[in-house]
């Protein structure tokens, strides 16, 4: 773990941290306040994690548990690499570790690295009402999380709980739940215009315009502007 940690430590950027300070809205009031960065970029940070994939459970806690965003990060980036190296029982350990700890994984860089390759992965062939019970949390995280976590789905073209969480955070205030659930949207677009389409014509006019334009995002330009201007 001291190693890491050095490792990390001489990687920093303060120049660029300012930059990543001011990006992950850091200052007081806002979603990431009080997180502090040392401004290395994520494929520098992969770089270090896959040195230190033999780090214990007890280690990546640790990491966790800190203030600085690259540590945390970097210890969601071992526990990914250890999930997909690992054994069905071990997965569920490393799948039950990251629930305990979803209050750690608290800023949506966090969120998007590893929700999907934990949580989606895991719960592939499994009982979802965890996600279920993420959504309805009044924490924007574990919100995003039970979205974003659905694009392992979407990938094996299992749409139906992307609609379904979609649904319920169709009225949410946050423009980052917006355009996390847009994305998982348009993801679905991507492998089947009608689904998304038979969706949308449901729920478009309810939508908010972020997360609206997210979903359409690659529709052709007529249709784009009949969404946009509640025609269809």
């Amino acid at each position: 773990l001291t190693e890491l940690i050095k490792d990390l430590q001489n990687a920093k950027n303060l120049k660029q941290a300012k930059i990543l300070q001011r990006f992950f809205k850091t200052g007081e009031g806002e979603y990431g306040e009080g997180d502090i960065f040392l401004g290395i970029k994520v494929p520098k940070q992969r770089e270090i994690a896959k040195k230190y994939l033999g780090l214990n459970i007890k280690g990546i806690e640790m990491l966790l548990k800190s203030k600085v965003h690259e540590y945390r990060l970097t210890g969601l980036l071992i526990l990914v690499e250890k999930f997909k190296k690992s054994d069905e029982r071990s997965r569920g350990d490393i799948f039950n570790f990251y629930i305990k700890n979803t209050e750690r994984v608290n800023n949506w860089d966090l969120v998007d690295l590893s929700s999907p390759n934990i949580v989606g992965e895991f719960l592939l062939d499994k009982d979802k009402k965890i996600l279920y019970n993420l959504v309805e949390s009044s924490n924007l995280w574990k919100k995003r999380m039970a979205i974003i976590s659905t694009f392992t789905f979407v990938r094996k073209n299992k749409f139906q709980d992307t609609f379904r969480i979609s649904q319920i955070l169709l009225n949410d205030s946050h423009d980052l739940i917006h355009k996390a659930v847009g994305w998982m949207l348009r993801e679905i677009g991507k492998r089947d215009q009608e689904a998304l389409e038979s969706f949308l014509k449901r729920n478009y006019k309810a939508m908010p315009r972020t997360m609206l334009r997210y979903a359409i995002e690659r529709f052709p330009e007529d249709l784009r502007k009949d969404y946009l201007g509640g025609r269809v």
